[in-house]
């Protein structure tokens, strides 16, 4: 049964492009990671495909002999094909209204029906990373109270339980 389901943020990165890497400290965060989950019956990961949200899961699949399975549906959300230097004010009001979009660029309403797509197909306990913003939209789908405060105040790594029989999400980590 897939009644427990783990969101993970990725580590401490370099930066934000796909091919940024851990910190050394988010590389130690991810070893942790690997101990946390030792325990917890998970039985598949999925991660985003970019290399901070794989490294911060690949010690995880090791210790637990699965494999990395990576889904593109776990990209980190795109407000707008080209630099913003105020990204912040644009996300906040695409947390007060989830049909706020940039050109190019892609709503909250339709990232989380994105994320809610991978969740939806999962039939086992499985952990999910990816990145803060389309977690924090995740969250929302089932904490409609979860905002652009909650999405700022997200650790990385962070590392939340959805339990899909309560339909809630707990902070774990």
């Amino acid at each position: 049964m897939r009644n427990i389901l783990y969101l993970v943020r990725h580590a401490e990165a370099t930066g934000q492009e796909p091919s940024a890497r851990l910190t050394s400290k988010g590389k130690q965060d991810a070893k942790d990671l690997a101990l946390f989950f030792q325990e917890k019956g998970i039985k598949m990961i999925l991660s985003s495909p970019y290399k901070r949200a794989i490294s911060t899961i690949e010690p995880t699949a090791e210790a637990l002999g699965l494999p990395l399975n990576q889904d593109e549906r776990l990209v980190e959300r795109c407000l707008s094909p080209v630099p913003l230097t105020n990204w912040r004010m644009h996300v906040q009001k695409s947390f007060d209204d989830e049909f706020y979009s940039l050109k190019g660029g892609e709503s909250s309403h339709d990232a989380q029906a994105r994320i809610l797509s991978v969740v939806n197909s999962l039939t086992k306990p499985t952990i999910i990373v990816s990145h803060g913003n389309l977690l924090a939209l995740l969250i929302r789908s089932y904490q409609s109270t979860f905002g652009f405060k909650d999405w700022e105040e997200m650790g990385n790594p962070a590392v939340y339980a959805l339990s899909l029989t309560e339909k809630k999400v707990y902070l774990v980590r």
